[in-house]
């Protein structure tokens, strides 16, 4: 097997998309994140990969900015990590000589702060569609959307692929396919299924 880093890197988006399943989304997203380690290393052996070399890599990310100066938040440095990591656990599976991906620390992330919306602003949310001057169908339309979003927690890309011959309205649910195109099934709330049944007739 060549372990000319290219090559690997190549071999590797390639057992994602076919062995894992992986959307091309993903993989774009890996390939962006590996090309940017290798112009900053200039390696192209993976036995050139090492512990003091990854750490060098994190401060480097560390002290990017973007366009307006404001330094790469936490989580993306940490996308550029995990990258490498599940790059490094692929050569490891293939018994090429590399540094261990367990080795890889990702950044400490700052505690999440919550904020929750207040059950009055929430009911001003979801009757939002009915304080515009659209159609019935319209309002109709956006009003099945919003009660679905908050009570299924869909994205909004599985949303919008939702056909409406899809749900089961016997059993309130359906199933989406999510990212990693894995399947699961989601159930509907009695508003939900109220608001989905008044727009669809």
């Amino acid at each position: 097997m060549p372990t000319n880093l290219q090559n690997l890197i190549r071999q590797f988006l390639e057992y994602l998309e076919i062995e894992k399943g992986r959307s091309i989304n993903t993989t774009q997203n890996y390939l962006f994140y590996l090309n940017r380690f290798l112009a900053w290393s200039k390696y192209t052996d993976p036995s050139q990969i090492t512990q003091d070399g990854v750490r060098n890599y994190r401060l480097w990310l560390n002290r990017q900015t973007d366009a307006a100066g404001t330094p790469l938040k936490k989580n993306t440095q940490n996308y550029h990590l995990i990258a490498l990591r599940a790059f490094l656990k692929y050569l490891s599976k293939q018994d090429i000589k590399t540094m261990a991906p367990e080795k890889i620390e990702l950044a400490k992330m700052p505690d999440r702060q919550i904020e929750f919306m207040e059950g009055s602003d929430l009911e001003h949310f979801l009757e939002a569609p009915f304080k515009i001057d659209q159609p019935e169908i319209i309002q109709l339309r956006d009003k099945a959307i919003l009660e679905t979003l908050f009570s299924t927690g869909l994205r909004v890309s599985e949303l919008a692929g939702l056909k409406k011959d899809s749900i089961n309205f016997n059993k309130d649910e359906f199933t989406v396919r999510g990212k990693g195109s894995k399947l699961r099934v989601v159930f509907l709330s009695n508003q939900s299924k109220h608001w989905l049944k008044k727009y669809r007739n």
